[in-house]
């Protein structure tokens, strides 16, 4: 889903099938950017990034991968420069296959789930009319996040992202762009 709102917010189509993957090439004010979509299943999405960083003579650290995670709930989002996989398997592919985890990624929440035991369900399922609006805000703050990433100010999108919202407490603001 982020992938192809970015895609559509940049007015371009992920069309040119690469590396196992859905791409478009597009220049962006900070530089050309590749924006791709992996076709392989997602415990092998390791197969499609080891394609384009080698295909693409690209550094693990300019990289930036977006997945979802249970572990974080819908409607916000987490930014890491590094680190392991937890229990996404998508990400372990990517880490097995480029053979490290020092890469920047934007983590959409979307959980909790009580029994992770049905985690491929629960990812597999549409959302539920009354998430769609969390889902809107975490989509819209990982775009935000993105723009951040790209103008080389990571330290600052994870200042104002890596926060845990306390959803019950009525003085909480979100934050303010420049």
């Amino acid at each position: 889903m982020f992938v192809s709102q970015v895609a559509k917010s940049w007015e371009v189509k992920l069309r040119k099938k690469s590396f196992h993957s859905k791409t478009v090439v597009l220049d962006r004010k900070q530089g050309k950017v590749l924006l791709a979509l992996p076709q392989t299943y997602m415990n092998y999405s390791g197969h499609a990034v080891k394609g384009i960083l080698e295909g693409r003579a690209i550094k693990p650290e300019h990289l930036l991968v977006i997945y979802d995670d249970l572990d974080i709930p819908l409607g916000e989002i987490r930014i890491r420069t590094e680190g392991g996989a937890g229990s996404h398997r998508g990400l372990a592919s990517i880490i097995d296959e480029i053979q490290t985890t020092k890469f920047p990624r934007i983590r959409i929440g979307i959980g909790p789930i009580e029994d992770k035991n049905e985690s491929i369900e629960f990812v597999l399922s549409k959302f539920r009319q009354q998430e769609i609006p969390l889902l809107e805000q975490s989509l819209k703050a990982a775009q935000e996040a993105l723009g951040f990433i790209l103008d080389g100010k990571t330290e600052k999108a994870m200042n104002l992202y890596n926060k845990r919202k306390r959803r019950q407490d009525p003085c909480f603001v979100e934050p303010v762009l420049e």
